[in-house]
């Protein structure tokens, strides 16, 4: 099955778009997003160069393919057919070529052609299902062949220990952060609803205070 899906210009690294859906039922997603934003990083620097590779991660494997400087990427259980999974990445290639080929270059900001996550969304679904008529199709076409594509292992892609112990910090930062983030948001709300009503209460202290000693005096 398809985990992941990212797409990122080669040049700098740049996150063009992503499945915004997928992930939501894999353990240590942001890890594997994180590792595949530094193979991103690595082709950036002219690493790594293959058109076409297969890096074993974990219970998983990353398939890649690079073309008009930009890198198609997506993660997929140990057991998804190899060549399903590069098919799949040729189609979003051909879609994400006609429809934003001429913007890849200028584009500036992350995640630029986030709205090419509907297509995504679309041709996975049509990829989840191996035993389909249209899958067992692409598997049996002799005219597409995988067999020699190179497999690697992430540590010797990324760097032995070093990159991956940075992918679990950078993770567990992330984390922390967003925790941080929550609790300082919750006191600053707390502090402005203080600062608001604060006034408030103590002008009605003052008035119930004021009644009080009238109803006494009188």
């Amino acid at each position: 099955m398809v985990k992941l899906t990212m797409i990122a210009r080669v040049t700098d690294g740049l996150p063009l778009a992503e499945g915004l859906d997928d992930g939501r039922d894999l353990k240590d997603a942001d890890f594997y997003k994180q590792q595949a934003k530094l193979l991103f990083k690595n082709l950036s620097k002219g690493q790594n160069e293959a058109s076409r590779m297969s890096i074993e991660t974990g219970p998983y494997y990353f398939h890649y393919i690079i073309e008009g400087r930009v890198c198609y990427l997506t993660m997929c259980d140990r057991s998804y057919p190899k060549k399903l999974a590069f098919q799949y990445l040729e189609d979003l290639k051909n879609e994400f070529e006609k429809v934003n080929g001429s913007q890849i270059e200028t584009a500036a900001r992350p995640y630029a052609f986030i709205k090419f996550d509907t297509f995504i969304q679309k041709t996975r679904k049509l990829y989840l299902d191996t035993r389909t008529q249209r899958n067992m199709a692409k598997l049996n076409d002799e005219l597409y062949e995988v067999h020699q594509i190179m497999t690697r292992n992430v540590q010797e892609v990324l760097g032995v220990g070093e990159k991956l112990d940075q992918v679990s910090e950078m993770s567990s930062r992330l984390t922390s952060e967003s925790r941080i983030y929550a609790d300082k948001a919750k006191d600053l709300n707390r502090q402005a609803l203080i600062r608001k009503w604060a006034p408030v209460a103590i002008v009605l202290g003052v008035v119930i205070i004021l009644f009080w000693l009238k109803a006494k005096i009188w």
